[in-house]
């Protein structure tokens, strides 16, 4: 019994030191954004890689959930006579929550974890120490690219995913459900407004800079060899995921009052 304070208080004191640790980063990441060298490659490479590189598994996503949504909505509404709201609903439910949130999630699992193991691998393999001894600092050459790229990125998947979660809502509702493809497109421009694909979009920039900053905090504190290198891809995916998640509630409180 005497031991649970002790092990809630480490605990405690952990979280408080990994959040003041990525506030840190998050500062000199923003110090270094405007610092030369500007290594243009080095973003473009990392844009390619976020970005291009998700592509294909983000449109999945968002072709399914669109597909899924609307037979599960249109089954719902017809109780209440209500199908050709589906197209509202849909888009509303993918611009502002389902788009951005489930893309933030894809591209953590992949690029996520990505970076937290090269960036580990880096670090306890003393390559990161040779970029000092270099006079190459760290967070410049390695984070600043990777940051910029997910903030500038995630967006334009989220963009993606929005019109191919539409399409295939429009597909199913349609050709599949019977439901009016005039009706479906009128309710859309009707209920759905710009804000509500902006908000998406800069839920989805929030969430870049947050994957990519506990991805590469992780990544950079690594230690204990293969073993540790592991440990920080495990947790960089699963506190991702759910500062993603928290956050997004409170950004929903802020952008729909």
């Amino acid at each position: 019994m005497m031991r649970m304070p002790r092990y809630l208080l480490s605990r405690l004191i952990e979280v408080v030191e990994g959040f003041g640790t990525g506030l840190i980063l998050l500062g000199q990441t923003l110090f270094w954004l405007f610092r030369p060298p500007f290594r243009a490659r080095l973003f473009v490479q990392q844009m390619e890689f976020i970005g291009a590189g998700s592509t294909f598994i983000v449109l999945l996503t968002g072709l399914f959930t669109g597909m899924v949504f609307a037979v599960q909505t249109i089954q719902t509404f017809r109780l209440f006579n209500a199908e050709t709201l589906v197209g509202s609903v849909v888009a509303l439910a993918l611009m502002r929550e389902l788009a951005p949130v489930l893309t933030a999630l894809m591209v953590t699992g992949r690029v996520g974890s990505a970076i937290a193991t090269e960036l580990g691998t880096m670090r306890v393999t003393e390559q990161i120490d040779a970029l000092s001894t270099m006079a190459v600092h760290p967070v410049q050459y390695l984070v600043v690219p990777r940051v910029v790229a997910a903030v500038i990125m995630l967006p334009v998947l989220t963009a993606f995913c929005d019109l191919v979660g539409i399409g295939g809502a429009y597909y199913v509702s349609v050709h599949l459900m019977g439901v009016d493809g005039g009706m479906f497109l009128d309710k859309i421009q009707m209920y759905a407004d710009r804000w509500d694909v902006v908000s998406g979009l800069i839920k989805a920039a929030v969430f870049g800079l947050i994957l990519t900053l506990v991805a590469c905090h992780k990544g950079l504190n690594a230690t204990g060899g293969a073993r540790g290198v592991g440990q920080a891809t495990t947790r960089t995916v699963v506190l991702s995921s759910i500062l993603i998640l928290v956050v997004d509630y409170f950004l929903t409180l802020l952008l729909y009052r």
